[in-house]
């Protein structure tokens, strides 16, 4: 199977992305809802919480690992190569920065995340690595993982508050800005009115998502599951999880309790 883990249910944008580009191959998806979020946490717990979530997901048949979690992504994705080996890890901030340098116009890059992923500075340092001039400006946006959770998807509060956080990106003339969280696809056609119609919206969902594509078509030998649903498990199951979990993947879903899994 291929793995999936998040701090919540947020990373579902990602699976669905998934689901959508290999629709042949079995999923298995972990969201630690018991102890989202990963973006108010220190960096050595994030670190923790993502070796247990992958140790999760290796131990009930996952042999690809998919970081959906940028706060993970950010803080952890060394952590992890370097504690699971031979286990082929995506994350999903390289992908988005390969995207953003590429359709960005004049180099000036915004960046929207939780605090966790923008005071980790993880985009300023691989965009400037990758081209010296580009200009690269953060915002934590941590009111908007709330909203979307609550479904507050198309309420006049919602507007507003994305209109006052992406202000001083625009203020700077970003052409190009990243949805440094996986809440925020939900949120896209909100996001792209308030930025204006000038600026390009990179999605780390499709990109991590075309990116794990790839490596699967490329390596046919890899002993991956094929058919059956995604299974769906979660450290902590309420009705409002099932709810929001129907928003970001747009459909019925069953989540599963992590100490149901089969051992």
């Amino acid at each position: 199977m291929i793995g999936v883990f998040d701090s919540g249910i947020g990373g579902l944008t990602v699976l669905k992305e998934l689901v959508e580009r290999l629709p042949g191959y079995r999923f298995i998806y972990f969201g630690d809802t018991a102890r989202t979020p990963y973006g108010t946490k220190s960096p050595e717990t994030i670190i923790r919480y993502a070796i247990e979530d992958t140790e999760f997901l290796l131990r009930h048949g996952a042999r690809i690992v998919v970081v959906a979690c940028h706060s993970a992504s950010s803080v952890a994705t060394e952590a992890l190569k370097a504690r699971f080996p031979e286990v082929p890890i995506f994350e999903v901030v390289t992908p988005s920065v390969r995207k953003a340098l590429a359709v960005t116009r004049r180099k000036v890059i915004g960046v929207i995340g939780t605090r966790a992923t923008i005071e980790s500075g993880i985009y300023e340092r691989l965009l400037r690595a990758r081209d010296p001039e580009v200009r690269v400006y953060g915002r934590a946006c941590p009111l908007l993982v709330p909203l979307v959770e609550e479904g507050w998807l198309k309420k006049p509060e919602t507007r507003m508050i994305v209109k006052k956080c992406l202000l001083p990106l625009k203020m700077r003339g970003v052409d190009t800005l990243v949805l440094g969280c996986t809440h925020y696809p939900v949120l896209k056609r909100v996001i792209q009115a308030k930025a204006g119609r000038r600026v390009t919206l990179v999605d780390p969902a499709e990109e991590l998502a075309e990116e794990v594509r790839a490596y699967v078509e490329s390596h046919e030998a890899l002993p991956l599951e094929k058919d059956g649903e995604p299974l769906i498990f979660v450290s902590d199951l309420t009705p409002a999880f099932e709810r929001v979990a129907r928003i970001f993947l747009g459909r019925q879903v069953k989540l599963l309790k992590a100490e149901d899994a089969p051992s």
